[in-house]
Formats: C-alpha cells, structure tokens, sequence
C-alpha cells in the first residue's frame, strides 16, 4: 500500500458540510475512500454514482426521498458522483436539512461535477484534488531520499499511476498504461461532451506530445488536425478539465519583447505521455530527456504546491529573442524563476534579459537530478 498525502480525512469532513475529492480515474480516490471508511466510527451509507436508484434519487430535488434516502445516517459517501444529474442540488438538500451529517462525494471528471457543484455548494464544500502518487507521497515510504532517486528513471518514463508503481513487471506496466490510455482517459469526456471521437483527441494529444516544453499555437494545431481553432480550444479544454494536460501561461511585464500569446501544455502523468506515443525506452536510448525531465518536475511541482496549500500563480518567460525560463513562480509578492536541466555538465545563468528586467527576483535556481527531491518533496 502507498501512502497517500491525504491521509486522514477527518481532519476535512465537518457536519452540514461537503468534502468533494476531485481527481484523475484511477488515481487512487476510491481506495483512499475505502481506508478512511474501514476506520471511521461514523455511521455511513456509502454508494456509487453509476447506480441508477442513487441517481434517481439524488437528482430528483424532492426533499422527502432525499431525506428518507439519508435518515439514520451520520456520513453519506458517494463515489463516482459525477453520474448524477443535479447532484449538486441533491448534496445541497442533504447538508442543509439533515441537522449534524456530514457528505463526500468523489467525482473523477472534474468540468461536469464542478459546474454542477459550484454554485449550489458555495459556502457548503471543502475541495480537494487527488493526483497520481507524487514524489512527495513516495518519500513517506523511504527512508532516504538516495533510495528514491534511484527510481527516478521508472517515474520519468511510466509515471506514477497507483496500479503502475505496484507492479514492477515492465510489460505489465505498459499494459496498465495502455487500459488507461484506451479505457479510462476519455470516458467522462465522450459522456458528458460531443466530440467528434477518440481519435482526434489521440492525434492532438500525440501533437501535444511532441511539443512539451514549446509554446502551442491553436492555428498550427487546427491546420494539422483539420478542425478550426476553436475546436481545438475547446478540445484542450475538455482534456484539461479531465485531468489530462493542464496548461502553463507566459509571464510578461514588457509587452514589446516578451511572449504573451501563446501558451504551454504538460501531461499530468510522464506515463500517460509516453503511452499516447509509443515510446517506453530507456532514457539512454531517447532525445526527449529533456522533455520528460520537464514535464515531470512542472506535474510533480503543481502536486507538491496543490497537496501543502503554496499559493500563487505559475508561469513560463521568453522574449522574442529566444531567452527563456522554464518555471516562473509569483506568491507572496515574490517572483521565483527556475531552470530544469537533466544534465549538469554546463553551467546555467539566468538570462541577461531577465535580470534587467527583473532585479527583484529572487535568485535563479537551476533543478536538476541532483536537487530535485528539494524542489518537489
């Protein structure tokens, strides 16, 4: 068993409040649901959202089912809740009526189950976002960092889906992956949205791919998939909202030199990535080490920053002249810049550009294999 960051949810759950876990299918939210629920000494009703009776009910906004549905009960559980119509309504009805009982509901699709919680549950909810196993999680379960790093080259090229780091057979690995890939990613979104089918959105994901690390330009990706622009915009968007990609915007005080238009796309998992293009060799044997160096500390970063509350705004910079820095960070009224560099053979400085047009920033720190740990757990 891994250990997960979340793990009491007691500390979350309060009477006549909601806690809703968003996060990636298979992420592990049901199997943190399961051990919280083998431990609690409240008495619980727990169902799922793929039952139709649950649905029903649940989306019916009558006061009198719903309150029946729950009566006797000190915490309701719905896994999957993202299949219930309304159930926004639904969760709003059992907080607000049933004095003392508390409600958690998990939803993998976070685009349906946000909209239809949002304004129902204002002032009523306590959000989290369960990700793939960070490194930050793995650690709990070493007793060095030494021992972690040794298994850097796993993360980077299979990622940290549960299933995948329990099992240490390469082609079962792959196998996972390719049911992830194939069965799991794209499920909420040919459910709940029209799409024109799975294989454009594999086709633009292959393109994403391919171009982590550079700007994208929804033109060029709308000329090469055939679509128009705005399709594609809206396709990012699905795929963002379902745990996918997530996107990265440039950061720019100087209009005339910087870039600001375009943006940047990364994969919540290395595994996931490298599924959608085939390629599982091993790193020795690849030129995208700087890709997937990349796209792990930005993905291991956002976990590291989302699970300890470090708020702020996170942003990439680079001027027309090709000058750039991978990460910037702004919190706390302070402008972080960060470099991801696999290899450490040369030394790294930070832009002249930048240190002209940004002299209160904090000093430059370059990531790499030998600092990581530092940066993300």
């Amino acid at each position: 068993m891994i250990s997960r960051f979340y793990r009491d949810l007691n500390q979350y759950i309060k009477p006549n409040r909601a806690l809703i876990i968003f996060g990636p299918r298979r992420a592990g939210k049901t199997t943190l649901l399961q051990k919280f629920l083998d431990q609690t000494p409240f008495k619980y009703k727990l169902d799922s959202g793929d039952n139709i009776r649950i649905q029903d009910i649940l989306s019916s906004q009558d006061f009198t089912r719903i309150l029946a549905y729950a009566q006797g009960y000190e915490l309701i559980v719905l896994d999957e809740s993202q299949l219930i119509p309304n159930i926004g309504m639904g969760i709003k009805i059992l907080v607000d009526q049933i004095p003392n009982l508390k409600v958690i509901a998990t939803g993998s699709s976070s685009f349906d189950l946000a909209n239809q919680i949002g304004e129902p549950l204002t002032g009523r909810k306590t959000t989290l976002t369960l990700y793939p196993i960070a490194q930050l999680e793995l650690l709990l379960d070493h007793d060095n960092k030494y021992e972690l790093q040794q298994k850097l080259e796993n993360y980077l090229i299979f990622g940290s889906y549960p299933q995948v780091l329990l099992t240490q057979i390469k082609e079962e690995k792959i196998q996972i992956l390719e049911e992830l890939v194939n069965s799991y990613i794209f499920k909420d979104i040919f459910m709940l949205q029209q799409v024109k089918g799975a294989k454009i959105l594999l086709d633009l994901l292959k393109l994403l791919a391919f171009q982590i690390g550079s700007e994208v330009s929804l033109n060029e990706l709308a000329m090469q998939l055939s679509i128009d622009a705005k399709t594609v915009g809206r396709y990012l968007d699905l795929l963002e909202k379902a745990f996918i990609i997530f996107r990265l915007g440039a950061y720019s005080t100087n209009l005339r030199s910087e870039v600001v238009s375009k943006s940047k796309y990364f994969f919540f998992d290395n595994g996931i990535r490298n599924t959608i293009i085939s390629q599982f060799n091993a790193i020795h044997l690849r030129n995208d080490i700087g890709q997937l160096w990349e796209n792990f500390l930005m993905v291991e970063r956002l976990k590291k920053r989302s699970y300890q509350n470090i708020h702020g705004y996170s942003y990439f910079w680079r001027t027309y002249g090709q000058r750039e820095i991978d990460l910037i960070e702004e919190r706390n009224g302070k402008i972080f810049p960060y470099e991801f560099k696999w290899s450490t053979k040369n030394k790294v400085l930070p832009p002249k550009d930048w240190l002209i047009s940004y002299p209160q920033a904090q000093d430059f720190s370059v990531i790499t294999p030998h600092n990581y740990l530092d940066f993300i757990a």
